[in-house]
Formats: C-alpha cells, sequence, structure tokens
C-alpha cells in the first residue's frame, strides 16, 4: 500500500487523539466549575478566565477533530499548552510536575504540525478548499 494512501486517514486519527484530552477537559470543566476556578486561582490565574479556558479546549477541540477552522484552532491550542505548561507546571524539580510541562510542550509541536500543514484532506477545511477551487473527488 503505499504511504500516500493512509496520509488522510492518518491526518484525522491524529487530529482525533491530539485534541481527545482537550474534549474530555473541557467538558469536565463546565461540570466542576467553582473547583476549576479554585484550583485556577491556587495558580494564580483568575477564575474569571475559566469561560475561555473552555472555549479553548472544547470549542477548539471540536474544531480540530472535525478540521473545521483548523489552522486557527490549531495555534490557540498550541499558544494554551504553552500558557498551561508556564502557569501550573513550572515546578520542574518534581518529576510529575516536568513530565507534565514536557507533554504540555509536545502537544503545542502537534498543533503547531497543525498549523503548518493543515487538516489533511479528511475535513471540513480540505472540503470547502476542494468546493471552492471547483476541484471534484473522483470515486
Amino acid at each position: 500500500m503505499r504511504v500516500e494512501k493512509l496520509q488522510a486517514p492518518l491526518a484525522l486519527l491524529a487530529r482525533l487523539m491530539l485534541v481527545f484530552i482537550f474534549v474530555i477537559e473541557g467538558w469536565g470543566k463546565i461540570g466542576n466549575y467553582a473547583g476549576t476556578q479554585d484550583y485556577m486561582a491556587s495558580h494564580g490565574v483568575p477564575g474569571a478566565l475559566l469561560p475561555l479556558v473552555i472555549l479553548t479546549e472544547l470549542g477548539g477541540g471540536l474544531l480540530v477533530a472535525f478540521g473545521l477552522l483548523t489552522r486557527l484552532a490549531g495555534l490557540a491550542l498550541a499558544g494554551f499548552c504553552v500558557l498551561t505548561a508556564v502557569f501550573f507546571h513550572h515546578d520542574l524539580a518534581d518529576a510529575n510536575e516536568f513530565i507534565q510541562f514536557t507533554k504540555d510542550i509536545a502537544m503545542a509541536g502537534g498543533f503547531l504540525m497543525l498549523v503548518a500543514f493543515g487538516a489533511g484532506d479528511w475535513s471540513f477545511d480540505a472540503l470547502w478548499e476542494r468546493q471552492r477551487s471547483g476541484v471534484r473527488i473522483s470515486r
């Protein structure tokens, strides 16, 4: 099998795997709103930013999953990952915090790959681009 035939399904799978944690966590923050605000405040982040956090995690995660406005959502999630690493996982002497910090930086890198290369052929972004340019998919 040619590698090119795997690009579209693998790009979709990669997008879904990359945002899985963000969709789950964004939804969970809605269910534990007050607790999440307290946690944020304990790290010096105003709890009033929680709606933006939920929008970024849940909204951005769903946009990337569907491949819709992927580059913009990927950029927002990359920034979110870096900010999360800096504000919540900065105690690099603690082994667990170091792991969390490096995980956040690695995920930011994955999102920057989406910014650079897009969502792939199995995405709403690609569908709209094909429609805009008049390209038809052969069957």
